[in-house]
């Protein structure tokens, strides 16, 4: 038996990125083999695809995708069987372990979790660990106290994959989200998110001599961190929470601990690579119950293997809006 896959092969200049044809041999050991439908691309994928693996991937040849969506094939684990419709977001495969981008791929039953009956595997993987982790961050900021009577809840970021998801799904639930993006091109598309509010980054990006700006937010989703993250402290209303889920913007904060203290500000890490099984399953019910499917189709674009290596490069220089849906059989 044989599969197509994105192979990433060491090289003299570094890794290089092939589609070949593969031996069911060659599969890493694991618990449950998935014949594969449909994978993604997110910021991490790019990393891997790149020449250097991005600091990820130590070692070659290696079989990229964070996540993918597709059928039971074999299972060792009673939890699964052949035929059952599998998600798998995270626990480092794609980077420390064959990933995705492969007609079939073998993985540990721990990291799968079971489909919900009204989303198909194209729909997951439309969602996938950018949705993932949006929901996540929704729950986080809920279970700390957001309500939309409370107020405006603001995306950095809101053009990528986790803003993009995490605007439809807060304004699926009635909240008015503001929506930063430094993109003037994107507005008309973050307008039929849901945005109520469109705010330029440039009214961000500058750190303030004031700790305590106007407290105007009551919740923020931010996927860009650094000095963005540290100005966005100082306009939390009181006792309201930023869910970080990226670092597009630079991993330092430079930021002071006085929203922390005087106005009980909460910031809370979302971290979608070890969730827990029973959180994962509440978020993937929470997909399927309130990401609005209808604008998530909107933000698609469909892909084959071979497309990949060129959307890696783009999605590292912030080339990429909304979602990328990779069929592996194309």
């Amino acid at each position: 038996m044989s599969f197509k896959a994105l192979v990433m092969e060491a090289g003299a200049d570094g890794a290089v990125a092939a589609v070949r044809e593969l031996s069911d041999d060659a599969l890493p050991a694991g618990d449950v083999t998935v014949r594969v439908e449909y994978s993604t691309l997110n910021y991490k994928d790019g990393l891997c695809l790149s020449a250097k693996g991005g600091g990820l991937v130590r070692n070659y040849p290696h079989v990229p995708g964070i996540d993918f969506a597709g059928v039971v094939e074999a299972s060792d684990d009673a939890r699964y069987k052949p035929g059952d419709r599998v998600v798998l977001t995270g626990w480092r495969v794609g980077e420390a372990y064959w990933g995705g981008y492969a007609q079939k791929a073998r993985v540990k039953a721990d990291w799968l979790v079971p489909l919900p009956a009204t989303l198909t595997t194209r729909d997951a993987m439309a969602v996938g660990t950018a949705g993932f982790t949006a929901m996540l961050a929704v729950m986080a900021l809920e279970d700390h106290g957001l309500t939309p009577a409370k107020g405006e809840v603001l995306v950095t970021g809101a053009a990528g994959g986790v803003g993009s998801i995490a605007t439809a799904i807060l304004a699926g639930l009635g909240y008015q989200v503001a929506a930063v993006t430094g993109r003037p091109e994107t507005e008309v598309y973050l307008r039929a998110l849901g945005a109520s509010r469109i705010v330029p980054r440039a009214e961000l990006a500058e750190t303030v001599k004031r700790p305590l700006e106007s407290e105007t937010w009551a919740g923020c989703v931010d996927a860009v961190g650094g000095t963005m993250l540290a100005r966005i402290l100082g306009q939390m209303k009181h006792r309201a929470s930023i869910a970080a889920v990226g670092l597009a913007g630079g991993a330092s904060l430079p930021a002071t601990v006085v929203p922390f203290l005087l106005r009980g500000v909460n910031l809370l890490g979302i971290d979608s690579v070890q969730s827990p099984y029973e959180e994962r399953l509440r978020a993937w019910g929470r997909i399927a119950r309130e990401l609005p499917m209808t604008k998530l189709a909107a933000m698609v674009r469909e892909v084959g293997l071979a497309d990949l290596p060129a959307l890696g490069a783009a999605i590292l220089q912030g080339e990429v809006q909304g979602r990328i849906v990779v069929d592996v059989n194309r």
